[in-house]
């Protein structure tokens, strides 16, 4: 989970026992917030925006709007607390990487609107740095960059494609280029052959992140967050409506920001697949084995492998190990239990050794898990319909930490009428296709995360790289 997004509607029901929301991740129990649910909704409001979902877009949206136009009234409704979707259970990875990759960006909108996403992406990273810095949020924000590994000859290939597509978007030093030996002196995986690393990212500390960003807006700015609210139905007009169970809320613009949870949403439905991806990590490493494998930094990292995987370093000297594999579920459905996969969390905890072959006996303290959202063509939306009252952004397949930021800018440019170059971007226009109904869905999705491991499995058996032919590479490529 790289990236961001509060849940919708699955939300406590009355009369339960509080959850322990600090269970969901080790972002949320060491974020240094009470996480008692603010009150609820309990009767129907009018603001001028209402924002579904508090989480990294919502709550950046009520930021900038708040920043625009201090006279704004905003709500925004989730349904259990701040934080409880991905932007409090991902990767820490706050990267300028975009879901839909430079290639795709230049073939489908021009080279120039392709250099305008990076260029944005890349000021999103040291904007969130510098509100944290402006704020006095703590999110542990440290910019050491991003490490593309290659484990394995097989590898290599898809690093030169990386650096092609930068070289063709006009910025061939941003990725820089490391062999064999200067990879492993910058992090001694085991069997790396070569790496690239880039300076635009950073890690941060989620929790932190984003209760702190809930914080402030609250404190600072006229904005109230209704915790413990599901939002059972969006209505559409002049003047839009979210519904509850015990009121609604009716706006001038409402604001749709639950990224995969959305799923849910008849609003929505098909435009996002809720995908899951769970990590492991371990307990705080010792100096000794720190410097083992040079990581005395805090730069993020993945191999090239298609599965997906992901690793950061934790301000305390944790490792986080990230990865796909968890089945997609009929229908899209989301549910608590799914958090947690047996199968994918030892496969993660078993790769953390393969990579660190150095750290084996090492103990693991957390294993947690959670759904991102995945559009049909990977492109994310940032876009406001004046003539139906609704906003929207979503679509981050897991690069969502700073891509939030950017959709909350370009929201509130948008919803206050302020012409900049962010509301030219080209997915402030862009309309997703829907995902395919049942059971295409199902076959398809699971056909790819099968063929993906398969054709991993045989790259690291064989020593040559996917071909790109395959149904599988088709499928997921972007």
């Amino acid at each position: 989970m790289g990236g961001s997004e509060p849940c919708l509607l699955v939300g406590m029901v009355l009369g339960m026992e509080q959850r322990d929301y600090s269970g969901l991740s080790y972002w949320l129990e060491t974020c240094g917030d009470d996480l008692t649910p603010r009150v609820g909704l309990d009767t129907s409001i009018a603001v001028d925006v209402a924002i579904l979902g508090a989480g990294y877009t919502g709550l950046w949206t009520a930021y900038y709007l708040a920043q625009r136009d201090p006279s704004l009234t905003i709500a925004v409704l989730e349904s259990e607390i701040a934080g409880y979707g991905a932007s409090g259970r991902n990767g820490a990875w706050c990267t300028s990487g975009f879901a839909a990759g430079p290639a795709t960006l230049t073939k489908n909108y021009g080279l120039a609107a392709s250099r305008a996403v990076h260029l944005a992406m890349v000021d999103t990273v040291d904007e969130i740095g510098r509100v944290c810095e402006r704020e006095s949020i703590d999110a542990q924000f440290q910019r050491d960059g991003q490490f593309f590994a290659a484990i394995g000859k097989q590898q290599l290939p898809a690093l030169a494609h990386i650096e092609q597509e930068y070289t063709q978007l006009g910025f061939p030093e941003f990725q820089r280029r490391l062999d064999a030996s200067e990879a492993k002196a910058f992090l001694n995986i085991d069997g790396i052959v070569g790496a690239l690393h880039n300076e635009a990212t950073a890690a941060i500390h989620p929790g932190r992140l984003v209760r702190g960003l809930a914080r402030n807006v609250e404190q600072h700015r006229n904005v109230t967050i209704y915790e413990d609210t599901p939002v059972t139905s969006v209505e559409a007009g002049a003047r839009p409506v979210l519904r509850t169970a015990r009121g609604d809320v009716r706006a001038n613009v409402v604001v749709l920001a639950g990224e995969a949870y959305m799923a849910q949403l008849k609003a929505v439905g098909r435009q996002v697949l809720p995908l899951y991806s769970l990590i492991v990590m371990t307990e705080p490493l010792s100096d000794s084995q720190i410097a083992d494998i040079n990581w005395t930094h805090r730069a993020v990292a993945a191999s090239q492998a298609l599965t997906v995987d992901y690793l950061s370093r934790t301000q305390d000297g944790r490792i986080l190990f990230g990865g796909r594999g968890a089945p997609y579920h009929w229908g899209s459905s989301i549910r608590p239990e799914y958090d947690l996969h047996a199968p994918t969390h030892q496969r993660l905890r078993e790769a953390v050794v393969e990579w660190f072959p150095q750290l084996k006996g090492i103990a693991f303290s957390h294993a947690w898990g959670g759904c991102l959202g995945v559009p049909r063509d990977f492109m994310p939306v940032m876009r406001y319909d004046r003539a139906s009252g609704l906003a929207t952004a979503r679509g981050y397949t897991g690069e969502g930490v700073a891509a939030t930021n950017l959709s909350g800018r370009v929201l509130a440019d948008l919803i206050t009428g302020t012409q900049s170059d962010l509301t030219d971007l080209p997915m402030t226009k862009h309309h997703g296709r829907s995902w395919e109904p049942e059971p295409l869905r199902f076959l398809a999705t699971r056909l790819a995360q099968v063929g993906a491991m398969r054709i991993d499995a045989k790259a690291n058996r064989t020593g040559k790289p996917p071909t790109g032919r395959t149904l599988t590479e088709r499928l997921i490529s972007h």
